[in-house]
């Protein structure tokens, strides 16, 4: 069998790109005449592919984990390093990392095309691992802020250089299951970090050992990438050919890599700069879906998902719930729209599950601004309340969370792809960041009857905005939804 797929690369193991689009052009222009080759109307097996999927997603396993991490030891983090009802310090503890994970992101796309994607991974569990025993050991609370930020720069490297990834890696008819592991393993992580630390109020100094237990996963993906595919993408454009074909044959399976390469080689016609200026990603040809991107990760952000999040557990303790069991809950329904999402993406698609997922959100948070109302007393508010917020987190789960993350590294010219997925992602830091800190005060001065209606109207800015932009990507490959979207001129 080997031999035989060696005998099948040696016709074209030494082609140049350009000898790809001559074959390519050749091919395209006998169509008619000629059958389609088995490779272009049969799949690649997804085993081929999924133990590399499964080794990137370990990124934003840790990603959700730091996340939540100091959730449930806060309060004995501030007692041991000497800042207890200190709630400015509580709250640098806790928000420190988006101010890393902002730096990570900006970053992130000339990382990844700098020195490719696997050691883009090894680069990102660096600092988590760094950070995470500097806040283990940490006797101050500037130790505790300082690996706090070091560990927020991989959180803020891992999800891009992860979505791109799995874009690139995967065979097209399973990109989209295989784009919501991302989504499933960030709320693993989230529900593992909340789980480990319920510990924390019978065992003393039981916080240093949730940050211990980070670097053990942070170990794997760093060790796991020297053994993972680097993307073919990426080699390709590195002008390293013969190496972007063997890594095809991995993940793809020989009789694919022709195919797959003369794919590639449609959009390189040896006519454009490798070198991407940051200014070409805001004006020109490609600024319409960096603008599409950067606006679905506000949207996501503005529908108060996070603020909902944050304040579940009031809800929950309002409705006679403990915490503990209020974050059991909220983890299940999360992971339970994730699974359904995964199982859906690839055969109602990205747009659909977008506008449906969008929509939910619109009415639950509706249900939150009827529950909010003077007019209802009793138990019936909180049914509603508890419920609406359940419902909200799960329609968030089958779309608005999973979906922008993979559909955007589909929707970007492989040229500017990491570029373009970093700036999207900052774009989804900043928001984030102002809507945590806005989000009591507004509550406060607003009411949540307002608030909710408010972030139920950017729901439904979403679902118009979705509908009017957003392109189905579903089974096609990167360079089909690329020629779509960004035809010759």
């Amino acid at each position: 069998m080997w031999a035989h797929r060696t005998g099948e690369l040696s016709m074209y193991k030494r082609m140049s790109p350009r000898d790809y689009t001559v074959v390519a052009d050749v091919e395209d222009s006998s169509v008619v005449s000629h059958s389609i080759p088995d490779q272009e109307t049969t799949n690649p097996s997804w085993r081929l592919s999924f133990p590399h999927v499964l080794a990137a997603t370990i990124s934003a396993f840790l990603f959700g984990y730091h996340l939540g991490v100091v959730n449930e030891p806060l309060e004995s983090i501030s007692f041991d390093l000497g800042f207890n009802g200190n709630t400015l310090a509580e709250g640098l503890v806790v928000s420190t990392c988006l101010g890393g994970a902002l730096i990570g992101s900006l970053f992130s796309g000339w990382i990844a095309d700098g020195i490719g994607r696997r050691r883009a991974f090894q680069l990102c569990a660096l600092p988590m691992i760094v950070g995470a025993s500097i806040s283990a050991t940490s006797k101050t609370l500037a130790g505790m802020l300082l690996g706090r930020l070091l560990v927020g720069t991989g959180m803020g490297l891992g999800p891009p250089v992860a979505s791109l990834y799995v874009t690139e890696v995967s065979p097209p008819f399973v990109r989209g299951t295989y784009g919501s592991f991302i989504q499933i393993a960030t709320c693993l992580g989230l529900m593992g970090a909340l789980l480990f630390g319920i510990p924390v109020r019978e065992i003393a100094g039981w916080w240093r050992i949730c940050f211990w237990v980070s670097t053990v996963p942070a170990g794997i993906l760093a060790l796991s990438m020297m053994f993972c595919a680097e993307s073919p993408h990426w080699l390709y454009k590195q002008g390293r050919t013969a190496e972007a074909e063997a890594e095809f044959e991995r993940l793809l399976g020989g009789a694919h890599v022709k195919f797959a390469m003369q794919e590639l080689s449609k959009l390189d016609r040896g006519d454009e700069s490798d070198v991407v200026h940051f200014s070409e990603l805001f004006y020109g040809r490609c600024f319409r879906v960096v603008f599409i991107g950067s606006t679905l990760f506000a949207l996501q952000q503005l529908s108060g998902i996070n603020a909902i999040f944050y304040f579940s557990s009031t809800v929950f303790k309002n409705a006679g719930v403990p915490s503990d069991l209020a974050n059991v809950f909220v983890g299940i329904v999360n992971i339970s729209g994730s699974v359904i999402a995964m199982v859906l993406m690839d055969k109602l698609g990205r747009k659909v599950l977008l506008l449906w997922s969008f929509f939910g959100m619109a009415v639950s948070m509706g249900l939150q601004v009827v529950a909010a109302s003077s007019n209802m007393l009793g138990s019936g508010t909180l049914y509603l309340s508890v419920g609406g917020m359940l419902m909200f987190v799960f329609t968030f789960a089958i779309g608005a969370g999973p979906v922008p993350g993979l559909l955007l590294p589909e929707i970007f010219p492989s040229r500017i792809r990491a570029k373009a997925m970093a700036v999207c992602m900052s774009v989804h830091w900043v928001v984030n960041f102002f809507v945590g800190l806005l989000f009591l005060r507004l509550l406060e001065q607003l009411g949540p009857r307002i608030l909710y209606t408010i972030f139920g109207t950017f729901c439904l800015m979403a679902v118009v905005f979705v509908k009017r932009n957003v392109t189905e990507t579903k089974g096609k490959s990167l360079q089909e939804i690329e020629i779509a979207l960004l035809p010759p001129e």
